[in-house]
């Protein structure tokens, strides 16, 4: 079993001290940090871009998770991996038949890559992409919003591609991102996501650390 690890949604953080949210969460026991960019056209939502995450850069050398929920991705890899991203994840829906090409670009310029695809997109989606990544992120909501439920429906998806990564034989993480709280946690895990992304589970939490090591131990 791979080591679990919790990637707090950094849009649930308070935007007003966000470079404060960052050292706490981090000092609290995360271990990576999830970073959502939206562009209002993939999804109906706007959160932030690459100039947001360059000021937060200077606040922690902890992970940046930057799940790109943008149309034409690879217009932007250059400037997300200038502002300090670690880990750049890209949708299929988004990308097409130039997923292959966009993870390779990412890996090009020295940051590690991964395909993200949505709940009603099947795992075959992913199949022969699976050599360029080193993470596979699976939505368990539909993204543009945070706070929303965890589509159970997701729990097979999960397992089937946990065994495609298996077959695989490369060390590929498996992320989760959405509705995860401490009542499905264990199930996702079971299923074999070792990458536990939650937002307004941590953030609404007085206690970050208790509830960052409870989603990590339940």
């Amino acid at each position: 079993m791979k080591k679990i690890k919790i990637a707090p949604s950094m849009l649930s953080a308070d935007f007003s001290k966000f470079g404060e949210e960052v050292k706490d969460i981090v000092s609290n026991g995360a271990d990576l940090l999830h970073l959502d960019v939206m562009d209002g056209n993939f999804v109906n939502n706007i959160s932030f871009g690459p100039k947001f995450i360059e000021e937060a850069r200077p606040y922690t050398d902890a992970v940046f998770d930057t799940h790109l929920m943008i149309l034409n991705p690879w217009k932007y890899i250059d400037r997300f991996v200038k502002a300090g991203s670690d880990i750049i994840t890209v949708h299929y829906e988004a990308c097409g038949d130039r997923l292959k090409d966009t993870l390779k670009a990412i890996k090009s310029l020295g940051v590690k890559c991964g395909a993200v695809i949505n709940p009603d997109t099947p795992a075959s989606a992913i199949a022969d992409v699976l050599e360029e990544c080193d993470m596979i992120l699976l939505m368990s909501v539909f993204p543009g919003f945070g706070g929303q439920a965890f589509i159970k429906e997701v729990l097979p998806k999960i397992s089937e591609v946990y065994m495609m990564i298996k077959n695989c034989g490369k060390d590929i993480d498996l992320e989760i991102d959405g509705g995860i709280n401490r009542q499905n946690v264990a199930d996702v895990k079971r299923a074999g996501a070792n990458v536990i992304v939650a937002g307004s589970t941590i953030f609404k939490e007085a206690d970050r650390a208790k509830i960052i090591r409870e989603l990590r131990e339940i």
